[in-house]
């Protein structure tokens, strides 16, 4: 009986965040101005502008701020990585696929110099070059430091940073769906 049901749970923890795709491992371009933490900046491209569109997607998804990780979920009372993503993309009229997998197929690719708010990023949180996790980018700092809203399986709905050390090494792609 424990076995079985072990052997359910790896299986929806696989198929939740889409962990079977293989991706080419791109390195974050950045300039020359380094940070405290040692970590560089991005050049960005960012104007500064989003459209209300994009406005009302970053408000939808930071009334979530702090809702926790809950395994395949995508409600109010807990979120994976991939479920956050669909269910604010879904409150503004627009369809993503259920896996980070399937998501890191929509849209169109785009380097990182020129995200802005809204676009997706995408991440090999496991090691290697599989999409495992993903992430909404929430605003370009004024050095193009990125920073994105996210499910974190340790502290559910929560703003990170590219600039971070972790997500910098687990940084796959970027893609605009939207």
């Amino acid at each position: 009986m424990k076995k079985g049901l072990f052997i359910v749970l790896a299986f929806l923890f696989l198929v939740s965040c889409g962990a079977s795709k293989t991706v080419v491992k791109r390195s974050v371009p950045t300039k020359s101005v380094v940070k405290t933490e040692g970590l560089k900046t991005l050049d960005s491209n960012f104007s500064g502008n989003v459209s209300s569109q994009i406005k009302e997607i970053l408000k939808d998804a930071e009334k979530y701020l702090g809702a926790p990780y809950k395994y395949a979920g995508n409600t109010s009372s807990g979120f994976d990585c991939s479920g956050f993503t669909c269910k604010v993309f879904d409150e503004n009229d627009t369809k993503l696929p259920r896996r980070s997998e399937d998501q890191s197929n929509a849209g169109k690719l785009i380097n990182i110099r020129e995200t802005k708010p809204g676009d997706l990023l995408f991440f090999a949180t496991a090691g290697g070059s599989k999409v495992t996790h993903v992430g909404i980018v929430h605003d370009i700092g004024g050095e193009g430091e990125v920073k994105f809203i996210h499910a974190s399986t340790s502290k559910g709905v929560i703003i990170s940073s590219l600039n971070e050390k972790y997500w910098n090494k687990a940084y796959l792609f970027a893609r605009r769906v939207l």
